[in-house]
Parts: structure tokens; C-alpha cells; sequence
């Protein structure tokens, strides 16, 4: 498995955008995804929405995924 990031295509309230995110974290965005009944776009266009303008959407999703993970640990 490498650890570089490889870019994958999202749409966002109809716009076409793509972010660069290694592969672990790209499985776990779409697990999480799908354990929320949620379509991928729709759980980026949420993510997207809280993301402050200081961080990309990349980092923002890598921070989700953390934070979802380091919540299911704590439970």
C-alpha cells in the first residue's frame, strides 16, 4: 500500500471537484459513508459546508475520518 495520496473526483452542489487523500483514508471516508446511509457527495458537501477557510476539503475530510474513528475507539 502506498502512502501517497491519489486524487478522486466528488461532485459538490453540482460542481465537479476532486481531492488528493491516501487510500486508508479513502476507504474509511467511504465506510463512513455508508454506514451513515449517506452518498458520498452529500457526506463531502456536509464536510465541505463546516470546513473553516483555513483548511482544504483533503484535510478537512482526513480530520472527519479521525475524528470518526477516534470516536468509535472511545465508545
Amino acid at each position: 500500500m502506498s502512502g501517497r495520496p491519489v486524487k478522486h473526483s466528488l461532485s459538490l452542489r453540482g460542481h465537479r471537484t476532486s481531492v488528493s487523500l491516501e487510500e486508508p483514508f479513502w476507504d474509511e471516508f467511504r465506510a463512513i459513508a455508508r454506514s451513515e446511509g449517506k452518498a458520498l457527495n452529500a457526506l463531502a458537501a456536509e464536510i465541505d459546508e463546516t470546513r473553516g477557510l483555513e483548511a482544504g476539503l483533503a484535510s478537512a475530510i482526513r480530520v472527519y475520518v479521525l475524528q470518526h474513528v477516534k470516536a468509535r475507539v472511545d465508545s
